[in-house]
């Protein structure tokens, strides 16, 4: 019993942060999501049930938003997944000025995203870097961050940019926890770089990339400050994702009742991502690929 009192003395600390900045927004966000709720005007609240929700379901931009947002996602994470691996494979190798390589790799990890939005947002400028480039190969410039087909195209290499180093670093502590001998049977077996990569490399490095893709999928569907920072949802919305869309909702236009339920649907899609990806690669780890 006193020692049972001892550790909710040490722990209470984190239970009451726990409390305060987690579970109590995520109640009151769920109770919001059924009103009609505005701040400064709290003598208008009405319950609405599930009226925000079918509201969402028939907004146009809550779907332009999601669909964005997809795009967005599905246009990184395999990207990043991907680069990250093979930079991890190469710099797992003995190489010259690997330590480098590793520390050059990291460095836009650990740059706030808005520094690197707004240098990015300076490249993409009429008179930035990249339309430099363009004309040197004989482009005509153009606004990269003003036009609806390139917009979100640049926000999505910019995140691969400043986000693969990360991602590189976590492949190769788990490619370093491979034991060597693992290696040496595969080599005197008769199996080349590609054979090896496949059949003993991914399989056992299938536990970190299970953690890579979910973390980095979660991460993707809650893109804000780059968007935040570049665009604010523009041109003609096409860079407007989800939760830029619901803090919109809440923070300017004060319906904070609607922007609860969107951040709720933004919660579901978020579980069922989840739920599949760890589903799939469980399902090939357990069948041994």
């Amino acid at each position: 019993m006193h020692k049972t009192r001892s550790t909710l003395v040490f722990l209470s600390p984190w239970l009451v942060s726990f409390g305060i900045f987690w579970v109590f927004p995520l109640v009151f966000s769920l109770v919001l999501s059924f009103l009609r709720f505005n701040p400064l005007r709290p003598d208008t609240t009405q319950i609405v049930w599930l009226s925000n929700f079918a509201t969402a379901f028939k907004d146009p931009l809550f779907w332009k938003s999601l669909t964005n947002t997809l795009v967005f996602v599905l246009g990184t994470v395999p990207v990043t997944t991907v680069v990250a691996f093979f930079l991890a494979v190469a710099i797992n190798q003995r190489i010259p000025l690997r330590t480098l390589y590793r520390s050059g790799f990291f460095v836009p990890s650990i740059i706030s995203v808005v520094v690197i939005s707004i240098i990015f947002k300076q490249f993409y400028s009429p008179l930035g870097l990249v339309n430099k480039v363009v004309q040197l190969f004989g482009g005509e410039p153009k606004s990269w961050l003003g036009e609806p087909r390139t917009a979100l195209l640049c926000i999505m290499a910019m995140d691969v940019w400043a986000s693969f180093g990360y991602y590189t670093i976590l492949f190769l502590a788990g490619l370093q926890a491979i034991p060597s001998e693992t290696y040496e049977a595969a080599r005197i077996d008769g199996s080349g770089f590609w054979g090896t990569l496949r059949f003993v490399t991914v399989p056992m490095v299938r536990p970190i990339t299970l953690f890579i893709v979910v973390i980095n999928t979660i991460r993707s569907f809650q893109i804000f400050i780059e968007i935040f920072v570049m665009t604010r949802g523009a041109p003609l919305n096409s860079t407007l994702t989800s939760v830029f869309y619901l803090y919109d909702r809440a923070f300017y236009r004060f319906e904070m009742g609607y922007a609860s339920a969107v951040a709720y649907l933004l919660f579901i899609v978020i579980l069922c991502f989840s739920l599949a990806q760890m589903r799939y690669l469980r399902m090939g780890r357990a069948a041994g690929e």
